[in-house]
């Protein structure tokens, strides 16, 4: 069985306090079914593993408490099933073995919990609780990844169209090409107030930086022309997180995150070199020289180059610019912050090279405009 994915129905399975009692003890389950409809669930109750089908193959249910020891059918098995054909079911199991074997068992094949006979009210609820709020956690990851990739594979077909133009024209065509890079560029940041100054400013302060570094003068073009395109991920963000003007909760910041796998996913495969290098920045722009970073902890060295000048750009015009999150801060304010991460966030000797660079620096961020005062600013 599938989740359903028109929303009533999503949101139904979310809000379902629906709860199956299996036990071949009459007793057992009238207990169990009376504390749980005692404190606002619904409990349906089950004899044995195929009465238990039954009702499951009739209507969902949020969670199935399932004693370990059945007649026919064990419960183990039912919960293997249970948990194979209705993903959207949480399982406890409930048994008076006391076994750390059986316990473990139990949990590596997917169940929520391991209750003992005989349980205490409270002990029962709590553990009901917990299941029931991770439940619905999965579902909810569960079901944002299923629209996450409708959406990225519906927004992705318009950029490989555009992509597969560019890939056709030869080099008179270079002016257009980077134009028309700077707009998709543009458009996967649009929703979070982004400029073109913003690409503009991000992709000069890269190529001053590698043309600073002693990279060749072919290499520093490809990187300006390739850099305005290393949050294009962000087309995949939902518009409640990427538009949140407070702090993330730890879900949120699982899902901003994803934008740095999203952009390497779509812009991956091309045998075009402006596109291989757009790649790269869009996959570890956020990864840091210390292995702190996302998506893959990479550390030093073994982050691309193109990676670690798109980290110092992108930052430095975070901080000078003006976001939902924060004012814009002075240019000497950004740099001192910046410092204080030197061979943490970033690559000390490149950050080095861009400070020792800040008279270029300053000339690019009037000549693009910017929110950024010269002189006092709101601080942190």
């Amino acid at each position: 069985m599938t989740l359903l994915l028109d929303r009533p129905n999503q949101q139904a399975l979310l809000d379902l306090k629906r709860i199956l009692i299996v036990d071949d003890e009459e007793p057992i389950r009238r207990l169990l079914g009376y504390m749980l409809q005692t404190n606002g669930y619904e409990a349906v109750l089950a004899s044995n593993s195929h009465d238990a089908r039954q009702k499951l193959e009739k209507q969902p249910f949020a969670l199935m408490l399932c004693d370990v020891n059945m007649p026919g059918e064990s419960g183990m098995d039912l919960a293997r099933n249970i948990l194979s054909k209705h993903p959207h079911t949480a399982v406890i199991m409930v048994t008076g073995l006391d076994s750390s074997l059986l316990a473990n068992t139990a949990i590596d094949m997917g169940t929520f919990g391991y209750i003992i006979k005989p349980f205490e009210c409270n002990e029962v609820l709590i553990d009901v609780a917990n299941a029931l709020r991770r439940r619905r956690l999965e579902m909810e990851n569960r079901l944002h990844r299923e629209n996450l990739q409708d959406i990225v594979q519906t927004k992705t077909l318009a950029l490989q169209q555009a992509l597969e133009w560019l890939e056709l024209r030869t080099e008179e065509l270079q002016l257009s090409r980077e134009e028309t890079i700077q707009r998709l560029a543009i458009a996967a940041e649009f929703r979070d107030s982004a400029t073109s100054q913003h690409i503009q400013r991000m992709s000069h302060y890269c190529e001053l930086l590698a043309r600073k570094s002693g990279m060749p003068s072919e290499r520093c073009d490809l990187i300006r022309t390739a850099s305005p395109m290393h949050d294009i991920g962000k087309i995949g963000t939902p518009d409640h997180v990427l538009l949140k003007p407070g702090k993330f909760t730890p879900e949120e910041f699982t899902i901003i995150s994803q934008h740095a796998e999203i952009g390497f996913r779509i812009l991956d495969g091309s045998n075009a070199e402006i596109l291989k290098v757009a790649a790269a920045i869009a996959w570890t722009h956020h990864e840091r020289w210390n292995g702190s970073g996302y998506p893959r902890q990479l550390k030093g060295t073994a982050i691309p180059v193109e990676g670690r000048i798109a980290a110092i750009a992108d930052t430095f015009d975070a901080l000078t610019t003006q976001r939902v999150y924060k004012p814009a801060f002075s240019i000497d304010h950004s740099i001192d912050l910046m410092s204080q991460h030197r061979g943490e966030h970033f690559d000390p000797e490149l950050l080095d090279i861009f400070i020792a660079s800040l008279d270029d620096i300053k000339i690019i961020h009037d000549q693009y405009g910017t929110q950024s005062p010269r002189g006092t600013t709101q601080e942190p």
